[in-house]
């Protein structure tokens, strides 16, 4: 667990590189202005099917201010479900739940195939659990928001047309209840130049 004294910090940090991205992020030879070139689209999207089921579509949008600085918007989308059985092999329970969220991000490339991410969000979490024993039941959980500030870096392969980024990022700020535990996440993102 982070100390709030540290994490003050992180967040102090987060803001002066977005704050930097947006003011200073372009280079004098590219000062003319926004450019539609340098806009990108893409995202997430995951499924994973059987006693746990996933569906991820995370789509983002951003701006490249010059080869080291990029930032941009995403929005989370999740749903996921899971089935628990009880020791004879018989359903027991299934939890479903949705996740809806919005984030930005920072990108900070020190090299061209490796950037270093910091991406604040905050997920409205949503869902229920239905018993089916002894008899079936089903309660609503408590819909909550909860925030996040995943930090990581990945590897970047650019092509033509975009770049396919393999990230690990991890959630720094652990509050309970938050989509991502304390487990590193890995992302597999491409993003299409315009």
């Amino acid at each position: 667990m982070i100390k709030p004294i540290y994490m003050k910090k992180i967040v102090l940090l987060a803001a002066v590189v977005f704050c930097y991205s947006a003011v200073f992020g372009q280079d004098e030879e590219d000062s003319k202005g926004f450019q539609k070139e340098k806009l990108f689209a893409g995202g997430t999207f995951g499924l994973s099917f059987g006693s746990y089921t996933l569906i991820n579509l995370s789509p983002q949008v951003g701006y490249r201010f010059n080869k080291y600085l990029a930032s941009g918007i995403a929005f989370n989308l999740q749903y996921a479900s899971q089935k628990e059985k009880d020791g004879w092999g018989n359903d027991y329970s299934k939890t479903t739940q949705g996740i809806t969220g919005l984030s930005l991000f920072g990108r900070f490339y020190p090299t061209q195939k490796f950037l270093i991410q910091l991406q604040p969000e905050v997920n409205y979490m949503f869902g229920n659990i239905k018993y089916y024993q002894p008899t079936e039941t089903k309660y609503k959980l408590d819909a909550e928001i909860v925030p996040s500030l995943l930090a990581g870096g990945g590897l970047v392969m650019p092509s033509e047309k975009g770049a396919f980024i393999v990230t690990v990022m991890y959630d720094l700020l652990q509050k309970i209840n938050s989509p991502y535990g304390d487990q590193p996440i890995v992302n597999f993102t491409y993003n299409f130049n315009f």
